[in-house]
């Protein structure tokens, strides 16, 4: 089972961050104390000059390219694409997936330049109250944000 791996395994990271692609890309890699990679990016939001480090992102965009055979999709969201690795073995993540699709990514930061790269651990479609779930999202990842310390 895909998600109690992906917890007993990954315990020590904190919990998924809503960011955007932009972020991503933006942000730099770094070493933690316990030799794992962490990435961290600029909080959105007015005069943020703090820094947010993040291993598990919860990212929102329209799917513009699928690749079975290759288990990645390109996906879009407000600030640019990023690419999901892993999709033949997210539990429900298939039927989600097809091109116009709006959805919801969990995943695990593999790579954040030249553009991001998550292993899916969960994925979902919001395409049904699509307009909503975009038009909300940067507020979400902004409101989320401001809050973490």
């Amino acid at each position: 089972m895909m998600g109690s791996s992906f917890l007993s395994a990954d315990r020590a990271r904190s919990p998924p961050v809503k960011v955007l692609s932009s972020q991503l890309r933006e942000g730099t890699e770094r070493q933690t104390a316990g030799g794992r990679s962490e990435y961290v990016i600029r909080p959105l939001g007015p005069g943020e000059q703090r820094s947010l480090p993040v291993s598990v992102v919860w990212m929102q965009g329209t799917v513009l390219e699928v690749q079975s055979d290759h288990n990645t999709v390109l996906i879009l969201d407000e600030t640019g694409n990023f690419v999901v690795s892993g999709i033949n073995s997210v539990p429900k993540g298939k039927p989600c997936l097809s091109a116009g699709k709006y959805v919801m990514v969990m995943g695990v930061i593999q790579s954040h330049s030249p553009e991001p790269v998550l292993r899916a651990v969960k994925m979902a479609d919001l395409s049904e109250n699509a307009l909503i779930h975009r038009k909300n999202w940067i507020y979400e990842v902004e409101d989320l944000q401001q809050i973490l310390p």
